[in-house]
């Protein structure tokens, strides 16, 4: 919250009021008919009771933002975000179904209102509470198999099969030291026994300091051909005030160097060659490349130099806006790998019918994507970030089989 202003923090606690009184207006039209007037009571007095306590929190955590260790900072906003977002959410659609109800009564009896309007609106305010509820304590860490299958006449015969891992967005700030929650997508990953395994940026929302103890967990992934890994947006310390740029140096020195840890190969702006039975294909990454606000640190010429002969190229590059950008028809990289999207951790999924507003944003978002004979994969990341829930859009790992 250290980048909200005073006038952010008092609109948002503003708007949490306006809607809570609209809401308790509605409300009151369906608790009149509890003829107990003490439980009548002890149900406008919890519903004010969180309320003022939510609005209460957020006062003081921005009060004392700049005291609090960044550690049980990240846990506050994001306890806070998701009680915020579990309010909001099912009261504004229960204002608006509600109202329409109430204004379109004259279709109904006026005995069919006093019962069907307090069904309808109680149902419009606690489905989507549920829904976030379980967005919130039961999909944020179901991680999910997504099984993939390019064929091109690029893939050498001695790597036919070739089986590559891709994951991405581990944000393992946000996991709060909760080390067996990763070791379960770990152990499914493993049961894949990949040839490689490519991560996509992202391991961290902004310290180091996030990274502790982490090491023993990720250091068990297992791929027979190697581990590689790109960094992105979050990764460089950008959304962090520093007192030197040295302490953001230093921050972003360690962070490199615990790849090393976990025996990944971090690329940064190069490629290098993976052999098998005497033939070749090439690996690529870049820093992170994106769009305004988000920095562009990648050379993709750069990375390609040394292995612009190599026919199979696979490209590692965080942030999707980078493929239309530089990648298709201006190279000749087979398959791009990308993440930061997160697939907004908010969408639908049915069979081959994907939707999340953060379409609106992002042309390709999730998934798998071609242009010609060049292909682009962006996966829905294994961690989050912000809000505290995954809705439609599961922790995600890639499995990618490339074949002749």
């Amino acid at each position: 919250m250290r980048s909200f202003s005073n006038l952010s923090v008092f609109l948002l606690c503003l708007a949490i009021l306006v809607i809570d009184v609209l809401a308790f207006y509605w409300l009151q039209s369906i608790t009149q008919l509890i003829n107990l007037s003490n439980l009548r009571l002890s149900i406008h007095i919890a519903f004010w009771f969180f309320t003022i306590g939510l609005i209460t929190s957020i006062g003081i955590l921005k009060v004392r933002l700049d005291n609090i260790h960044p550690q049980r900072k990240h846990l506050l906003i994001t306890s806070l975000y998701g009680l915020s977002i579990s309010s909001f959410i099912p009261k504004i659609i229960f204002i608006i179904i509600i109202s329409f109800l109430y204004f379109s009564n004259h279709m109904l009896s006026e005995r069919e209102s006093l019962i069907v309007i307090p069904i309808i609106g109680l149902l419009a305010g606690f489905l989507p509470f549920f829904i976030i509820i379980y967005a919130i304590f039961k999909a944020l860490y179901r991680f999910k198999v997504h099984h993939l299958h390019i064929k091109t006449s690029l893939a050498p015969e001695s790597f036919k099969g070739l089986k590559i891992v891709h994951i991405s967005d581990l944000h393992l700030g946000s996991f709060n030291f909760r080390y067996h929650i990763l070791d379960r997508a770990v152990n499914l990953i493993n049961h894949l026994e990949p040839d490689l395994i490519f991560f996509t940026g992202d391991l961290v929302n902004n310290f180091a300091w996030e990274l502790k103890g982490w090491g023993k967990v990720l250091k068990k992934l297992e791929a027979k051909k190697g581990k590689f890994a790109v960094l992105g947006n979050h990764d460089y310390g950008d959304y962090s005030s520093w007192e030197t740029t040295e302490l953001k140096q230093r921050n972003f020195e360690s962070i490199k160097y615990f790849y090393e840890k976990i025996n990944f190969s971090l690329l940064l702006n190069e490629g290098t060659i993976i052999t098998k039975n005497g033939v070749d294909i090439a690996v690529l990454g870049v820093e992170n490349w994106g769009n305004p606000p988000f920095k562009k640190y990648g050379d993709l010429a750069k990375a390609i130099e040394s292995v612009k002969n190599i026919p199979l190229k696979i490209l590692l590059s965080h942030d999707p806006t980078h493929w239309p950008e530089e990648v298709i028809d201006q190279t000749d990289i087979l398959l791009t790998l990308s993440g930061h999207t997160h697939g907004m951790q908010a969408g639908v999924n049915l069979k081959n019918k994907q939707w999340s507003p953060i379409k609106y944003k992002y042309k390709h978002w999730a998934g798998l994507h071609k242009e010609g004979d060049q292909y682009l994969n962006v996966n829905r990341g294994l961690g989050w970030l912000g809000f505290p829930g995954r809705l439609g859009m599961r922790p995600e790992i890639t499995c990618i089989d490339i074949s002749s």
